[in-house]
């Protein structure tokens, strides 16, 4: 039996301690006793629980809506150890076109992509096609990556945080920019580097690690990620309205969700940053769906078995679930103890909560489930500016409806008041910043012109600079934004990802003109 499903037989949700040493879980949980607690039957009053459930969620769901005002549209998935509770879509997935949401919509999931690659990665690991607890340089050992760095840590470092390094070009070019190509994404192999605060054995969040396993995977078997999560996960569970391909989803006739900001009242927009094909990644490329993601929580909570069938082998899915480092952190409100392979393991209230969510210019995700009561939950939103933690709390109504909260509705009114006088709060918060950066001064020395041209990054791609309508505009790949001013000298303030501001500094030669400019620490030398 391989490594990762022993683990499976081993699963442990109770609080971790210590950092420096990668975590493995204790092996004192049989076998008979994981099974059992995963497949265990519902008790005799969920069935009347699951009558009663969706009612009360679609009134919280239309509520919830109705007085964030930011989000657009909603997709929810609950999921029991029978199957789905209940599947539904609320508001429209495009203020532009008015298109409803439905259980059919694809919204983007972000970094809840994780558990899909690390289950696809493990599954190849069970046949035995790479070794997860290797050193990359002895099945990858022609790569750019320093030997150093290469002889110590493992595809399991990777998909669980605790690797220690970096690598911050491949990571941007396949998130952001999507100036890239299978050949450059090999030849930056090689700015692997040591991780700045972050040592070997100890949790650090990143989507690098994801994005350097699989571009090595692919270098050395041929397959890229999407036919990897396609072929070992999503054909095989019959997810089929999930992609990594947007182009195609749009093509086959489906609606997919836009993200928006909702930063004025009442009025959302579409953000101006939307994922395309080229950055969709393996560390957050998916967009899925209500019906799928309910498939998806079945799988998690079942070992692999959806709708009576043993959909992928068992053990498979259980041995991501087992927590490979510590962590003592909080998230709203969940306290997050572990992370697995591609999922979060922590706790909400009393519960163990296995859960991932990703966030990305105007999408929001939430997935989650309750190993121990076979419970799991899905929101998706379309706007993550100022509520997007409005998919958290509806997956939490759910919980707490299920665990019988009293007063659960007055309780939950009161939350989604609090939610909307934060964002409230927050888009006044924007509102004053824009209005203050607007009476900057120019701290540029040189007119518009002379700034215009191409500056490049061997590691990040090329920055061009063009004047448009009496201000600067900076784009990198889809990247591209209209510059402010900024306080320090020769420099620009910009929003290549929406309501992230960074800083770009020119830099002046002898001969009185722009030839090189940094942006997030990187030297981009005029050409």
């Amino acid at each position: 039996m391989h490594p990762f499903a022993r683990l499976a037989a081993s699963v442990r949700y109770a609080p971790l301690s210590g950092q420096g040493e990668p975590f493995m879980p204790s092996r004192r949980l049989s076998t008979a006793l994981a099974v059992a607690i995963l497949l265990a039957s519902p008790s005799a009053g969920m069935a009347q629980d699951r009558a009663d459930f969706p009612a009360a969620m679609d009134a919280f769901a239309r509520r919830a809506l109705q007085r964030t005002e930011a989000v657009p549209g909603m997709a929810v998935a609950v999921v029991d150890r029978d199957g789905a509770v209940l599947k539904a879509g609320y508001g429209v997935a495009d203020v532009e076109t008015g298109a409803p949401v439905t259980t059919g919509t694809r919204f983007y999931i972000a970094s809840a992509t994780k558990s899909f690659t690390a289950l696809a990665i493990t599954a190849m690991a069970e046949r035995g096609q790479v070794d997860p607890d290797a050193p990359l340089s002895r099945w990858s050992p022609t790569s750019g990556v320093s030997s150093e760095i290469a002889n110590r840590i493992t595809l399991t470092d990777l998909l669980s945080h605790r690797s220690g390094v970096d690598n911050g070009a491949i990571a941007f070019r396949a998130a952001f920019s999507g100036d890239w190509t299978p050949e450059t994404m090999w030849r930056l192999t090689d700015q692997t580097r040591p991780r700045e605060g972050g040592a070997y054995g100890a949790f650090a969040y990143s989507n690098a690690g994801y994005n350097l396993a699989t571009v090595l995977l692919e270098h050395e078997q041929g397959r890229d990620w999407r036919a990897l999560v396609r072929d070992e996960v999503l054909e095989p569970l019959g997810m089929a309205r999930t992609t990594a391909f947007i182009n195609e989803a749009r093509a086959d006739g489906g609606v997919v969700a836009a993200g928006h900001l909702g930063l004025i009242a009442g009025h959302p927009e579409r953000s101006p940053l939307q994922k395309v094909d080229a950055t969709m990644q393996s560390a957050g490329g998916l967009i899925s769906t209500a019906d799928d993601m309910a498939i998806w929580l079945e799988a998690q909570i079942n070992d692999g078995r959806v709708a009576g069938r043993q959909a992928l082998p068992a053990g498979l899915i259980a041995s991501t679930h087992a927590p490979r480092v510590a962590q003592d952190t909080t998230f709203g409100d969940y306290v997050r103890t572990g992370y697995g392979l591609g999922w979060q393991v922590g706790r909400y209230r009393d519960d163990v909560l296995i859960h991932h969510f990703g966030n990305f210019s105007g999408s929001r995700a939430h997935v989650s489930f309750m190993p121990e009561r076979g419970l799991g939950v899905a929101v998706m939103v379309n706007e993550d500016a100022v509520a997007g933690e409005l998919a958290d709390l509806v997956a939490n109504y759910a919980y707490d409806w299920f665990a019988r909260l009293p007063d659960i509705e007055a309780v939950y009114d009161a939350k989604l008041e609090e939610l909307a006088v934060r964002g409230d709060r927050r888009r006044a918060g924007l509102a004053a910043g824009r209005e203050a950066r607007a009476q900057r001064p120019r701290t540029l020395s040189l007119t518009d012109a002379a700034y215009v041209g191409d500056y490049v990054s061997p590691a990040y791609g090329t920055m061009t600079v063009r004047a448009a309508d009496g201000r600067l505009v900076l784009s990198i790949g889809v990247q591209s934004a209209v510059a402010e001013n900024y306080t320090d000298p020769e420099s620009l303030r910009v929003e290549l990802t929406p309501l992230a501001g960074e800083v770009v500094v020119f830099t002046i030669g002898d001969d009185g003109r722009p030839i090189s400019l940094t942006y997030d620490g990187e030297s981009f030398v005029r050409r």
